[in-house]
């Protein structure tokens, strides 16, 4: 698939990694609906990029806003051949810790932003991908997902957002295998750290000090990376079921 025919759906496309990958598919001819709940973000980004982008507010965990949501964006596009799925959440808490034993519930929640979020995107855009007219390899749709390389190399407190990414990893395969009759294709990339606006809040010294654990290039990613891979994934119809750790070759340390 050509960039410049990208119908897409970006989750979390009103900031960060998603904004980047709005940007790179507009850029490139395409056109996007931005799925998020900051409206401030979205509609600032609507204000910029103009016609080719819609922003529609929605919960990636409630089955109904985003099913309505996605039945807009056909309406808007003529059709969905792509979503990015980038909404996501993440907290730091010990399983034990001086305070006391980790809130179920926080971990609940985590699991439910992160992993069923994004499951719940991508069974209901699938529906539509699958009536799609694929392209010359007959493809009809791209589905790329975001992990992190905490499914791997998990730190002390990251248990519950390790569990969530690990669980989007795990699931890429099969489900690629399941669509693959559809002309689906399903990606996953695993960012190390990048600078998204979770870093924002800290301080110079200490967001070089970050850059500067990872091998090389030793600096924190930047979205644009993000959403350059993003591009090398839609046209390149043989990445499928796997995941793509984007890290500059870190591993993370136990703390």
């Amino acid at each position: 698939m050509q960039i410049h025919t990208c119908r897409a759906i970006v989750t979390g496309g009103a900031s960060g990694l998603g904004e980047a990958s709005v940007r790179r598919i507009v850029e490139g001819g395409g056109k996007v609906v931005i799925i998020d709940q900051s409206e401030e973000k979205g509609g600032k980004l609507v204000t910029e990029l103009g016609e080719a982008v819609l922003f529609l507010r929605a919960d990636v965990t409630k089955e109904e806003e985003i099913q309505e949501a996605i039945n807009k964006a056909v309406d808007y596009m003529g059709s969905v051949n792509t979503v990015i799925n980038c909404a996501g959440i993440g907290i730091a808490e010990k399983v034990l810790a001086k305070k006391g034993v980790h809130n179920l519930a926080l971990f609940s929640r985590v699991i439910q932003v992160n992993l069923i979020g994004t499951f719940n995107v991508i069974r209901l855009a699938t529906e539509k991908m699958a009536s799609n007219v694929g392209n010359a390899e007959k493809e009809q749709g791209v589905i790329i997902n975001t992990a992190s390389v905490a499914a791997y190399d998990g730190q002390i407190g990251q248990a519950a957002y390790s569990a969530s990414k690990g669980g989007i990893v795990g699931m890429t395969l099969p489900i690629a295998r399941e669509l693959a009759r559809y002309g689906i294709r399903v990606m996953t990339i695993a960012p190390g750290l990048f600078h998204t606006p979770m870093f924002d809040t800290l301080p110079e010294e200490a967001r070089d000090a970050l850059g500067k654990m990872i091998p090389f290039p030793p600096r924190l990613g930047y979205p644009s990376e993000y959403a350059q891979l993003v591009q090398s994934i839609i046209e390149n119809p043989m990445l499928n079921g796997e995941t793509i750790r984007l890290d500059g070759a870190i591993r993370m340390q136990p703390k």
